[in-house]
């Protein structure tokens, strides 16, 4: 029985000279900050670090992702200057950001009032230098949503692009 099928493979492989051909591997790398440098430009993007997405109840939030999901989930973080409490909760290749307000004129409360059930806030990309991000994206008339970069909740200095010029997107810039 095994030289019967032994003898058909082979015939096989006679007939189909594609089986016989090697397949070219796939080789993808990765980089923890990237090269992504116009010319001239003295500042580098790198890696995406969170997502935020707001939340109306954190405490349910953070329960799910923890005993739903099974992610690392940290404590909850208050940032008053930011009007926010914060909960990390850690995927491993990056991180989501668990908003929630903190008072009533925190941004957002604002966004839970048309969002009843929350969703994504917004996307925080790695700089190098986003002191000179700032000076450059200023340039190219894309708008900071503040004067100058304020402390995040990481502790390392924050600048956010306004959604309408970054394709409806709001963007957290953070320096590494």
């Amino acid at each position: 029985m095994a030289r019967v099928l032994m003898a058909a493979v082979a015939s096989a492989v006679g007939l189909f000279p594609r089986l016989q051909t090697p397949v070219p591997t796939v080789r993808t790398f990765s980089m923890s900050v990237s090269s992504h440098q116009v010319a001239g430009q003295v500042w580098n993007l790198g890696r995406l670090n969170h997502v935020a997405v707001a939340v109306p109840d954190l405490e349910k939030a953070k329960a799910f992702y923890k005993n739903v999901l099974g992610a690392q989930v940290g404590e909850t973080v208050p940032l008053p200057e930011h009007g926010v409490s914060v909960v990390f909760v850690n995927l491993g290749n990056t991180k989501m950001e668990l908003l929630h307000p903190l008072g009533n004129d925190s941004p957002i409360a604002g966004f839970l009032q048309k969002n009843k059930a929350g969703g994504m806030h917004h996307i925080c990309i790695e700089v190098d230098n986003i002191n000179a991000a700032v000076m450059d994206l200023k340039e190219k008339k894309i708008r900071i949503l503040s004067e100058e970069a304020k402390i995040g909740a990481h502790g390392k200095p924050v600048i956010f692009l306004h959604p309408k010029d970054c394709g409806g997107v709001l963007v957290e810039l953070e320096q590494v």
